[in-house]
């Protein structure tokens, strides 16, 4: 599955108006509840991912420790025989290689201590500016995070001024377009409303022109009727 790689908006938080008023809160969290009921995530929602390298990050130690817990075996515990210092058994008390064994793990714990001792004479003498160095060295760490962190809150100020300014000004553009379609769509309305008067004043007009046509006609009928009756009257009396 493919990420969208842009997202459009649907609200102007810096510009929208109304989140405090009683209910919309409420309202939004229902919504959420509701798509959480719905949603149901698979057994691998990262599966459009590609699988990391996780080669790269494991040595052979972590490997066989992995594959030790993915077996479920217990741990190998440390060993503190190196630091013992047994006589032979009792079998070989009078064994003189086994005595110089034993003479030899002694004379190696012995050295194995002066060379501690000695670390540690070191550490005393040289630790303290080694470790005034290495606090120097954290110091110029933690101020270069410092100005990293300072340019990245910087950064997402400006972005922050830049999208309240974007949306401040697309919610100036769009209660100008608001105004607009409501004068429009009221000046729509009273032409119709004109044109439906107009309508109902031109049905007006016909009827009085077919009435007035009829009453002419009539009256005109009424006029040639009139002489033919006379004329007739006449004939009659000359008879």
């Amino acid at each position: 599955k493919e990420m969208a790689s842009e997202v459009l908006p649907d609200a102007l938080p810096y510009f929208d108006r109304g989140y405090e008023e009683p209910g919309v809160r409420e309202g939004a969290l229902r919504l959420v509840e509701e798509e959480t009921r719905r949603y149901r995530p698979t057994k691998n929602y990262l599966e459009y991912l590609p699988a990391p390298p996780e080669a790269a990050f494991q040595s052979s130690i972590l490997r066989a420790e992995f594959e030790r817990i993915g077996k479920k075996q217990p741990a190998e515990l440390l060993s503190f025989k190196r630091y013992e210092l047994p006589p032979p058994l009792a079998g070989q008390k009078h064994d003189l290689s086994a005595w110089g064994e034993s003479v030899d793990n002694s004379m190696a714990q012995l050295q194995h201590q002066a060379v501690r001792i000695h670390n540690l004479e070191l550490l005393q003498k040289y630790g303290i500016n080694a470790w005034k160095v290495h606090v120097e060295s954290l110091l110029k760490m933690q101020q270069q995070q410092d100005r990293e962190l300072q340019q990245l809150r910087q950064q997402i100020q400006e972005v922050n001024w830049q999208r309240k300014s974007e949306q401040l000004e697309a919610g100036g553009k769009l209660n100008s377009m608001e105004g607009e379609w409501a004068t429009l769509v009221t000046k729509n309305y009273e032409i119709e409303r004109a044109c439906v008067e107009l309508e109902h004043r031109v049905t007006d007009l016909r009827e009085q022109v077919d009435t007035k046509s009829s009453s002419e006609t009539q009256a005109d009928m009424n006029g040639v009727e009139q002489p033919a009756a006379q004329s007739q009257d006449s004939s009659d009396e000359d008879l």
